[in-house]
């Protein structure tokens, strides 16, 4: 069963499930559940006890946890792993077999496509059912609803029935109404994996912002996702829960279980450790910093600088051009993993800034910084006014590393200060946008332009000969 948390309850407690399992009955034909139902009321006339028509599956075996109140706890597993099912009767749209779940506050759930809609209604109606469901009033609805239409981006969309929307839409929608309903506990169902970067990255502003006061249940078939994130994970395989800690150990634990690597009970496992690293020889000529061509390159198309994106400041600037060049000036449109860049930034001072500072962070979709720096170094550098009206212009200059197939965007800021003390005059999120269309063989979140990669091989009798060369043992000629 589910129920609300009584006040003498742990105040600090926002989710209890306490040995909670659910169980499911198979059956191979249609017609065997009703021959089941009228064989077991036959069996307890008759003081039998039949055998059964269907087979049990069991999603979820006696899972306890007790989650804090204003803590991030990321849910991962594999597909079928009980994930979505547990999440389900956390939010009291799924009863459990056995066990009990308490929860204290206010749930607001983002679970699969299609929750909580009615795809005959338009958006305008499903807003308000929605809404109303959550627990806001008519009133409230009211008050918040050209909040979560300005959320949500879908245009003239809201007075059309969502069964025309695009997974992309329903998400936006759905999304829109839990971030106004004043909510304590969200759980998101891996529904930011649909949708477009620029509102994925939204959300997860949104989502680190209702973290400084509410409890968030994510869960996500990415482990880099939830170890940015959450602080705490709980690994879920088989309907058990296998591991319950530290979102990184969790979840390098979890990515070892990938490759056939299972941690000890109790225990969490170390990542399986890397094969043992190739000579690596330098590209010679003259050029020492150049990269082997025969190496993958990973293409990135970058799209228009937009002005216009979200963002926050004091007004004091404003960001008029961020761009990528060749160290020649070159404006690009098309960059190769490992290729030398600039990126050059551009803004307008609208009042006089005494030490402009400009930095910037390269991330991915699901907001996670991967990269960036500012203007401020070490040692500080002299102050460089700027009357209203002038021009601050930044140039970083880097090698562009491998990034896996995906969009990622880029963050400008203008501050006016010291790198500890400062005050931002204007910040754009996502201002720059860039996809990346080919994964190389680096891996990982960032991957590195190694400059050559060899491997080499000997025969048995030159093998040993090196080897009791290098131990020192002298080998008989």
């Amino acid at each position: 069963m589910s129920s609300e948390m009584q006040p003498a309850d742990e105040a600090l407690t926002a989710i209890a499930v306490e040995a909670v399992a659910k169980h499911y009955r198979i059956y191979e034909r249609p017609q065997d559940r009703l021959m089941q139902a009228l064989r077991a009321r036959m069996g307890r006339l008759l003081g039998r006890n039949p055998k059964p028509l269907f087979r049990e599956f069991r999603a979820l075996h006696d899972v306890s946890l007790r989650i804090p109140h204003g803590q991030t706890v990321g849910i991962i597993g594999r597909n079928g792993a009980g994930k979505s099912t547990l999440l389900q009767i956390i939010c009291g749209t799924l009863a459990p077999s056995s066990g009990q779940v308490a929860t204290r506050g206010r749930v607001a759930a983002l679970l699969e496509l299609g929750t909580g809609f009615n795809p005959e209604f338009t958006g305008r109606e499903n807003i308000h059912l929605n809404a109303s469901i959550l627990g806001l009033s008519a009133e409230q609805i009211r008050q918040r609803f050209d909040d979560i239409v300005a959320f949500a981006e879908i245009g003239d969309f809201i007075d059309q029935p969502v069964k025309t929307y695009s997974s992309g839409m329903y998400v936006r929608l759905a999304f829109a109404v839990i971030a106004h309903v004043d909510a304590d506990i969200l759980v998101i169902d891996e529904a930011l994996a649909v949708g477009d970067v620029f509102f994925a990255q939204k959300c997860m502003r949104f989502l680190r912002d209702f973290q400084q006061h509410g409890t968030v249940l994510f869960v996500s078939h990415s482990s880099g996702s939830v170890v940015g994130l959450c602080e705490r994970a709980i690994w879920l395989d088989g309907g058990r829960v296998v591991l319950d800690g530290p979102a990184k150990e969790v979840c390098e634990a979890y990515h070892a279980s990938v490759y056939g690597h299972m941690p000890a009970a109790g225990a969490v496992a170390q990542a399986p450790a890397a094969p043992v690293a190739p000579a690596v020889s330098p590209a010679g000529g003259d050029d020492a910093d150049a990269i082997d061509p025969s190496l993958d390159r990973a293409q990135m198309q970058v799209f228009a600088f937009d002005p216009d994106k979200a963002g926050f400041g004091d007004g004091g600037s404003r960001i008029e051009s961020v761009r990528f060049e060749t160290p020649a000036g070159k404006t690009l449109h098309q960059i190769e993993g490992g290729e030398i860049v600039r990126l050059v930034a551009e803004a307008r001072a609208n009042r006089h800034i005494p030490s402009p500072i400009v930095g910037f962070f390269v991330k991915d979709r699901l907001g996670q910084q991967l990269f960036g720096t500012n203007t401020w170094g070490d040692p500080p550098p002299a102050p460089m006014p700027v009357d209203a009206g002038g021009l601050i212009r930044a140039e970083f200059e880097f090698r562009m590393p491998y990034l896996p197939k995906g969009r990622y965007t880029v963050d400008v800021a203008v501050a006016d200060g010291t790198y500890l003390q400062h005050v931002q005059t204007m910040w754009i999120y996502d201002a720059l946008a860039f996809e990346s269309i080919f994964i190389p063989r680096s891996t990982g979140l960032v991957g590195i332009p190694y400059r050559a990669i060899t491997l080499s091989v000997a025969a048995p009798e030159a093998a040993a000969a090196r080897t009791a060369s290098d131990s020192g043992v002298q080998v008989p000629g």
